[in-house]
């Protein structure tokens, strides 16, 4: 049966939630310490706060280093804005430009009498 002991990689030896070890066993039947990092929270929406889907949830370094299909989705305000907002900020401007055309039409009227 082959070893079921293992060492912690590197100098602090405490299992705290920064520095934190599973143990693995190795294509050669070894055990060894596998690294677990921290999660992340994951980026929200601007609006309503609410987890964006579709956006891997990453440290801020490695956001630098993943590509831009892995940080934003294909939509206006892709990776800021949740599809409800964006859908309501669209309703929302419709809705002020058809206010806006109705003052025109009707203080047109009012002038024309």
């Amino acid at each position: 049966m082959p070893d079921s002991r293992w060492i912690r990689e590197g100098r602090h030896s405490y299992n705290t939630r920064q520095h934190s070890y599973r143990a693995v066993r190795t294509p050669g039947g070894k055990l060894k310490g596998q690294r677990v990092r921290k999660t992340t929270a994951g980026p929200v929406c601007m609006d309503c706060k609410k987890k964006l889907p579709g956006i891997k949830h990453m440290r801020s370094t490695e956001y630098r280093r993943s590509v831009k299909r892995e940080r934003t989705v294909s939509r206006t305000y892709g990776g800021a804005v949740c599809h409800d907002c964006v859908k309501n900020r669209i309703v929302r401007a419709f809705l002020l430009e058809e206010q806006k055309a109705v003052k025109k039409v009707l203080a047109d009227r009012s002038s024309k009498k």
